[in-house]
């Protein structure tokens, strides 16, 4: 994997780039380092998701009717 950073160009709304700025000056760090942390937490979340669907996969599926059912038959609706 490159360990070369790369650029790109990416237009925020004005008032995120406001808040990036504010929070760039009151935490020390740059932008390019907020967003990093931003998309990097983004992919971590999409990943952690997709492991728990693949392992929730082989689950027993069951329809909308069957749970409103089931949850009748047990005095819960």
């Amino acid at each position: 994997m490159e360990s070369v950073p790369r650029r790109s160009t990416v237009y925020f709304d004005p008032d995120i780039y406001k808040a990036l700025k504010i929070k760039s000056a009151t935490t020390n760090t740059s932008i390019s380092e907020s967003v990093n942390d931003a998309v990097r937490a983004a992919l971590q979340d999409d990943y952690e998701d997709l492991n728990t669907f693949r392992a929730r996969s082989r689950e027993a599926v069951m329809s909308y009717e069957e749970l409103l059912a089931d949850l009748a038959a047990h005095g819960k609706i």
